[in-house]
Formats: C-alpha cells, structure tokens, sequence
C-alpha cells in the first residue's frame, strides 16, 4: 500500500467514523426514566428518545410491551419501589446498536412479585441491547435478574 493510499484509506475511517452518531445520550433517557418512573419530565424524555413503534422485548414468546404498556409498568414499579435506582454501570455502541450494563437496587414498599421482602432490598445486574434507528430507540431487548431479586427479598 502506497502512503497516499494509505492517506486516503486513514481519511475515509476518519470520516465515516465521524458520521455515525452517538445515540447513548438518547439511550441514557431510558434509564433516567428507570430511576424516575413517576417524574413527567422523565416520561416525555423518554417518549421523545423512542420511535412511535417502539418495542420493549423481554424474552422470545413473540410478544412485546408498547411504550405506553411499558410506562404503565415502570409507573406501577415507582410506587412499589419508590427508591428504585437503575443507575448505568457501562454503555457501548456499534453501529445502531447500544448494549447497557446497568445495575438495578431499591426497597420495595409491599410484596413483589408474590414476595413479602419484608423491607429487604435487591440489587441486580441487567443488560440491555437498544436498537435505533434515525436517533430514535426502535427496539429494546432487556434481561434483568428478577429471579435473583426475588432471592434476595426472601432473605436467601
């Protein structure tokens, strides 16, 4: 490879590494909204970071949550947990895809998932793959340690 080539070759990365997007600020909305489920501010946030068909997927029986089935989630979450704090651990993007580590902690108020905590807290790990499309969320795929939450709120 001749130095112009490799001149040309190390401008043209240059330049397409400059035009893909940084998306993770609109990905941290998702999350700012996770720690704030019952804030306003946070819910429009969020609604103007995903796209009108947004899909919130979980596991692969073939059914998703829209993000107003989602919300309505997240807000029953901030009432039984009102120190829910899903704070990021780690954020990566490859392309249009934005992969999160992030750890979920708080003190539910009342049985959770048939399970009296007894005023015990959880603290889980979760990741996360959002898909985007145009600077909008289009799809995210999520799995969390409820399982391990439980364990912990049963005191084993």
């Amino acid at each position: 490879m001749t130095i112009k080539n490799l001149a040309l070759s190390a401008a043209f990365v240059s330049v397409a590494g400059g035009a893909m997007a940084d998306d993770t600020a609109t990905v941290q909305k998702f999350y700012d909204l996770l720690s704030n489920p019952t804030s306003q501010d946070h819910v429009a946030a969020f609604e103007a970071s995903v796209s009108e068909n947004w899909e919130s997927i979980g596991d692969y029986s073939g059914s998703s949550k829209s993000s107003e089935a989602f919300l309505g989630q997240i807000g029953g979450f901030g009432k039984l947990i009102p120190d829910l704090e899903w704070s990021v651990q780690a954020m990566h993007q490859a392309g249009d895809f934005v992969t999160v580590r992030s750890r979920a902690t708080g003190t539910p108020v009342g049985p959770m998932f048939g399970v009296d905590g007894e005023g015990r807290s959880f603290d889980i790990m979760t990741i996360d793959i959002h898909e985007l499309n145009d600077g909008k969320i289009i799809r995210s795929y999520h799995v969390e340690d409820w399982a391990g939450a439980l364990q912990q709120l049963a005191g084993r």
